[in-house]
């Protein structure tokens, strides 16, 4: 079986430092946790196209707005490929079997989700749903993997 190329494990550990904290200020900041605070970083940035709901699109211009919501989105993409995307220490057969049905089960639970929010969310928090759903499948599939690896690990010591 042809494996796939994975980057050198010391880039999970790396991968983890960026992910849990912009997961969680991300969550502290969407639900409205720190509405108090206030949490923003309002700059200017290129957009290829800009716009709102009540306004012209604009093309390749600089615009001024809230960075938050992108550099949250930058920093889980990066932290969440480079966990999932990182050697295990021993990396064999029996990980690369689990790192497949953990994509598996992945997908499927991701596209069911985003058939019940195809059935079930409408309107402007739709949107918000099809934000979220960009990092399902990517995480949910670090959840996965890492539980049957925690899980297989505690079997084998069992035993």
């Amino acid at each position: 079986m042809k494996t796939i190329r994975l980057l050198p494990h010391r880039y999970k550990t790396i991968g983890w430092i960026i992910l849990i904290p912009s997961v969680i200020i991300g969550a502290i900041a969407l639900t409205g946790v720190a509405a108090s605070s206030n949490m923003s970083i309002n700059g200017h940035t290129f957009a290829f196209i800009s716009g709102g709901i009540l306004e012209d699109n604009a093309y390749f211009s600089v615009i001024r707005t809230d960075l938050l919501a992108t550099i949250l989105g930058v920093l889980v993409t990066t932290g969440s490929l480079l966990v999932a995307f990182s050697r295990e220490k021993q990396e064999d057969e029996y990980i690369a079997s689990l790192r497949l049905s953990s994509f598996q089960w992945a997908v499927l639970v991701s596209y069911t989700i985003l058939l019940l929010c195809f059935l079930t969310i409408f309107g402007l928090p739709f949107l918000t749903a099809m934000a979220f759903n960009m990092f399902t499948v990517i995480l949910l599939f670090i959840i996965r993997f890492n539980y049957l690896l925690y899980k297989s690990k505690h079997s084998d010591y069992e035993k």
